[in-house]
């Protein structure tokens, strides 16, 4: 379901890059700020204000490292290294690569980077 609690968790978790992040975290935050990026851009194309874009630059600068440890999390679900993420710099097939290891579905169970959040959330340890 729609929630806007994945957002604001990820905003809350801003610069956290341990622990693990399940794939509706990663999906649902990457919906919404989606979301959010692309209103901000059809106003600074609407209205030409240089005040909107800057906002929009503004926000995309704020919003970096929240995706980055994000990033990290969810590759943590996956049980690789935040490190990991640096494979998206390889032309081509780098990008493609993140992509197959943040669509896969996270360890059951604990593993090196924490208890599985899916285990957490199920058992209402997380609101």
């Amino acid at each position: 379901m729609f929630s806007m609690n994945w957002y604001i968790k990820v905003l809350k978790d801003y610069a956290n890059f341990n622990g693990r992040a399940r794939r509706k975290e990663y999906w649902m935050f990457g919906l919404i700020n989606g979301i959010v990026c692309g209103i901000i851009f059809a106003l600074a194309l609407i209205s030409g204000s240089a005040i909107i874009n800057v906002i929009l630059i503004l926000y995309v600068l704020a919003i970096v490292i929240p995706c980055m440890a994000l990033t990290a999390r969810r590759l943590h679900d996956t049980e690789h290294s935040g490190w990991f993420y640096f494979v998206s710099f390889i032309p081509l097939v780098g990008p493609i690569i993140l992509l197959i290891y943040l669509c896969k579905a996270g360890s059951a169970g604990a593993n090196r980077y924490g208890a599985d959040p899916k285990a957490e959330q199920s058992a209402g340890i997380i609101q």
